[in-house]
């Protein structure tokens, strides 16, 4: 017998990962619901593309049979990557799927869940559900929303992110500042709005290097950008600046000043960029970080093993956990729920561990006075 077998299975979060170990199980018949905090499926879903691997994300779409669904959303060419200087002087242009193999294909973060949405029950996803309260209920958990619903479950999958409200409830380990804060901003209508960006920037990536910091441009299949500056800063520094980031003014008087030096071309994604601006601390969870295997509660993605996206590995991450996850759940080698746990438990910390180390060292490098030669050098060159 399946380990999950009549079990009642709680999802809280409906991210990538959470939605494709929905897929996944679900293909296995098992009762699942999602809980995600949003208020329905036409949210606009923030953020950039994302690069899907083989041995990862790619390979958790194979399993889950969405492999057709993937190739019909893609985005040929959004891989292509420029490195620049601050003076915005092309350093390397790279078409990596020149061959139009899918090495690392990159697809937006929308038409990903849409994809994911649209291959689930109808019904599988509970909108509008934000989590304030998890509690016991006999050998069953009662999970508690702050639009004043509730559920019982039996077994809970946290997927709900860096701020998981599941998280403490398995482990009390907290993540540590990585020492860089990203600032993330969109501009939308992009060939209008910043025709300079957009033209350097084509349809792929921009990393532009330099004094120890980074910014990073992607554009997106409706026509807009996003990007993040990276800077080395103390922790609570988006709160001790006195910026309000909703200040266009303010926002552009510290660029200026933190990327003094830097080509004024980079001015116009402050101009243009939609408000507020995010600031966004980066951390890192322990990489030795163990906890007591629970029969009835574990996590996957960012509540499990958060780390910095200088790397490109989370969502990839997030959606091997799903896989190995659901594996492990539906194997009926594994006596029940706690063991098919602690297996995928010791695998996923392990393979953390050594993706966060390699991720910590590409952070380091980006926002070092040698990153573009650093970067250059990966890229062969």
């Amino acid at each position: 017998m399946k380990p999950i077998a009549n079990k009642r299975i709680a999802i809280v979060g409906g991210g990538p990962g959470g939605l494709t170990f929905a897929r996944l199980l679900q293909q296995s018949g098992a009762n699942i619901k999602v809980y995600e905090r949003d208020l329905n499926k036409d949210v606009r879903v923030q953020g950039g593309t994302l690069d899907l691997h083989d041995e990862s994300g790619l390979k958790a779409l194979r399993l889950a049979g969405l492999m057709e669904a993937f190739k019909a959303n893609y985005r040929p060419g959004a891989d292509r990557t420029r490195i620049v200087d601050k003076d915005a002087t092309i350093r390397l242009d790279e078409h990596v799927n020149s061959s139009q193999e899918l090495l690392r294909p990159e697809i937006d973060r929308g038409p990903l869940r849409r994809i994911l949405l649209e291959s689930l029950e109808p019904d599988t996803v509970v909108w509008n559900s934000y989590l304030v309260s998890l509690s016991k209920v006999g050998e069953a958990w009662k999970l508690e929303f702050q639009n004043g619903d509730s559920a019982i479950a039996d077994l809970v999958i946290a997927a709900d992110g860096a701020n998981s409200r599941v998280r403490p409830f398995i482990t009390p380990t907290r993540p540590f500042f990585a020492g860089i804060t990203a600032i993330e901003g969109t501009v939308y209508h992009s060939e209008t709005a910043v025709p300079k960006i957009h033209e350097l920037l084509g349809d792929g990536k921009i990393f532009a290097l330099d004094d120890e910091k980074t910014l990073i441009v992607g554009a997106k299949g409706d026509g807009s950008l996003s990007f993040y500056t990276g800077c080395k800063t103390d922790e609570n520094w988006f709160r001790t600046s006195g910026i309000d980031f909703n200040d266009r003014e303010q926002l552009l008087a510290w660029f200026k000043q933190e990327f003094a030096g830097w080509s004024s071309i980079w001015l116009e994604l402050f101009g243009q960029a939609a408000l507020p601006l995010i600031p966004r601390p980066q951390y890192c969870m322990p990489l030795d970080q163990r906890w007591t295997t629970l029969p009835d509660l574990t996590m996957l993605g960012d509540a499990a093993h958060l780390m910095p996206p200088y790397a490109g590995e989370g969502v990839n991450m997030a959606m091997l956990d799903a896989l190995e996850l659901s594996i492990c759940l539906t194997d009926e080698e594994h006596p029940d729920t706690r063991a098919a746990i602690a297996r995928y438990e010791e695998q996923m910390l392990a393979r953390f561990a050594e993706t966060a180390a390699m991720t910590l060292e590409q952070t380091a490098s980006l926002h070092s006075p040698h990153a573009l030669t650093d970067m250059l050098a990966l890229f062969g060159q």
